[in-house]
């Protein structure tokens, strides 16, 4: 007997079609993606041209005609410089608009004034620029309230850096008459054999439950502008009071046992000098969590 196609079931037939489709399918994917890919590539490659125009690089910038090359490098020149111009009138303009009310009739420090222009020119950034107007309204109104080692420092910063800092400021604390911020993360009591019968307490908040993790407290270290380890407080005698203002709010601790200590963060003469800067905001998740472990050895009201 002779076998022709028609012999075979119709099912056998079906796996050929379906590989077929998958196929074809598989392929219409690869091309997909690979239009993807190409559309992607094609956006990545308009960013870079972006950013280079931006300080007067282009591709083809450097002619081997020496007129060209010469117009090109002014060209470039030009650009930087009005870039720089535009950098710092945006610093004006926003130191401007700022409000001191503390006046002086103190002179700005020249030589502050321009190694301040110099390092604001090279602010690019529109956050960043609002900073550095500030610091310039306070400086005009009260010489001597920034230092050239905080512009320095201040200069290295990126937006990022200044968020993460933003974060610290956000739980900082100050005591009364105390221009140093500090960030409180527990107490330090000493044992005695009375605490051998206790419950267990946490000493100390974890601070990055309330959006400070350890890779941010280690940045502000690295940026000097907190102390590299925590600090203890003097010690407290029973029935002695504290009051600490954490942004807007004023928490006044009276200890209820004697031998307590602080235990916290403290920023550095830099930091203290960028904190007074920086818009700040209530944690109340960092309060709430302060309050419930000082709440076992203070009264807090």
């Amino acid at each position: 007997m002779k076998i022709t196609p028609q012999h075979f079931p119709q099912e056998v037939e079906k796996p050929r079609q379906a590989g077929n489709d998958s196929a074809k399918t598989t392929a219409e994917q690869a091309t997909a993606e690979k239009a993807a890919g190409t559309v992607k590539a094609d956006a990545s490659r308009q960013r870079m041209l972006s950013w280079f125009a931006r300080v007067g690089i282009s591709p083809s910038l450097m002619s081997s005609d020496p007129k060209k090359q010469k117009h090109a490098l002014e060209r470039r020149k030009q650009i930087l410089e009005t870039q720089k111009a535009s950098n710092l009138q945006a610093v004006l303009n926003i130191a401007l608009n700022v409000t001191i009310n503390e006046q002086t009739s103190d002179n700005l420090d020249p030589d502050w004034f321009f190694a301040f222009s110099t390092m604001a020119e090279e602010i690019y950034s529109q956050p960043m620029q609002e900073l550095w107007g500030k610091i310039f309204a306070v400086e005009v109104a009260r010489p001597g309230s920034f230092s050239l080692r905080t512009l320095q420092l201040l200069k290295t910063l990126t937006h990022r850096d200044a968020k993460v800092f933003n974060k610290a400021v956000n739980i900082a604390s100050r005591r009364n008459n105390d221009a140093v911020p500090r960030i409180l993360v527990g107490y330090h009591k000493r044992k005695g054999l009375l605490s051998l019968f206790k419950r267990p307490v946490p000493e100390q908040i974890n601070l990055a439950t309330v959006g400070l993790s350890y890779p941010d407290l280690l940045s502000l270290q690295e940026m000097k502008l907190i102390y590299a380890s925590e600090i203890e407080s003097g010690v407290y005698a029973e029935g002695q009071q504290v009051t600490w203002r954490c942004v807007n709010e004023n928490m006044t601790l009276t200890c209820k046992t004697s031998d307590v200590a602080l235990v916290y963060y403290k920023f550095t003469s830099v930091g203290s000098e960028l904190y007074k800067l920086v818009t700040k905001s209530p944690n109340n998740a960092y309060l709430q969590e302060l309050k419930a472990v000082l709440g076992e050895v203070f009264n807090i009201s």
